[in-house]
């Protein structure tokens, strides 16, 4: 089992060496899951445990305790979750408390009573920290204030995680860790019109106008808040150096380190896409918050940095949104 020491790092060194060894990825369909699968794929392991919802509900503890006690997984990492925007959360308070805690509280423990797990990593979100936390955001700033209100319900269930993950080391000492990942895009991000982030969203519209000929695209605010994004691609390569490298009680964010503006971004994507009409702000419209970078020194410290520039990451993303979205959308 891992090392119970509070945030230093041990060279677990077994695991980009054991390729043949069971593994869960758990939620390999979505954003991040379908990334780190790929990932472990590239790698050459090859023995990936993949089951969808309709062949596992992870919802469910005994299907999860069964699941875990007939395959024996050596490595587990935590992908899974029910995730939304804004309007999302403030519509399903329930489901996203509710569901995310049944999954990784099923998971994590399986992940003990099996008896085979050497390893387990689960994957948060950087709206675990308080809506007011320091900029840019060190990993001891959880729990040092307020969440931000529209996202607590999934905030207050990733922060659970968190410290199941430290509790079932300290007590039983499962090799479990934390990531906490900043804002993410790439290959099967949610377009969706209505719910999707301000990556994505920028993408449909500006390939929408481009399309349809329109004259311009009217974008909320000013432009002036500062993102820091990270492509799932990276975040995947994160997760494998973690899995290898890192064995502490903390958590350790995960991001690219690098700044953004929103009018940056906004004027990149009409680049990429290749949208030739005007980008005009509307700035009656709300700014949100004005700056979120995450501190990841610590990772960095390590050994570890995102290789997949903004540009190219967006380059990739918009190239995967026009083949496998946009062109659904004319049939």
């Amino acid at each position: 089992m891992g090392s119970l020491d509070s945030d230093t790092t041990t060279t677990v060194g077994s695991f980009l060496s054991d390729k043949s060894a069971k593994m869960f990825v758990a939620g390999h369909r979505g954003l991040v899951g379908s990334a780190i699968h790929r990932k472990l794929v590239s790698l050459g392991f090859t023995n990936l445990l993949l089951r969808t919802h309709a062949e596992l509900d992870l919802t469910r503890q005994s299907a999860v305790e069964s699941f875990f006690a007939a395959e024996q997984p050596r490595y587990v990492i935590v992908a899974a979750a029910k995730v939304g925007g804004i309007h999302a959360n403030s519509t399903f308070p329930a489901d996203f408390i509710g569901v995310n805690l049944q999954i990784q509280t099923n998971i994590i423990d399986a992940a003990l009573r099996c008896g085979s797990v050497r390893k387990l990593l689960f994957l948060g979100s950087s709206c675990i920290y308080p809506k007011l936390a320091p900029q840019p955001i060190p990993e001891s700033a959880l729990l040092s204030g307020p969440l931000e209100p529209t996202n607590e319900w999934y905030a207050v269930a990733k922060i659970a995680g968190i410290k199941m993950c430290q509790a079932y080391r300290l007590q039983h000492g499962l090799d479990a860790i934390s990531a906490m990942p900043t804002n993410l895009y790439g290959p099967f991000d949610n377009f969706h019109p209505e719910n999707s982030h301000v990556l994505p969203a920028l993408i449909r519209r500006f390939h929408e106008a481009k399309v349809s000929g329109a004259k311009e695209v009217v974008v909320w605010g000013t432009g002036s808040p500062l993102r820091e994004f990270l492509h799932v691609d990276d975040l995947a390569d994160g997760v494998v150096f973690l899995m290898d490298r890192y064995s502490g009680l903390e958590h350790v964010n995960l991001g690219s380190g690098k700044e953004v503006s929103i009018k940056e971004l906004a004027e990149m994507v009409k680049e990429v896409v290749g949208f030739r009409g005007k980008l005009v702000w509307d700035a009656t419209k709300p700014d949100g918050t004005p700056r979120k970078l995450m501190d990841s020194s610590k990772l960095a410290g390590m050994g570890w940095e995102a290789k997949i520039s903004l540009k190219d990451g967006l380059v990739n993303t918009y190239k995967w949104y026009v083949e496998h979205v946009a062109k659904q959308q004319q049939q």
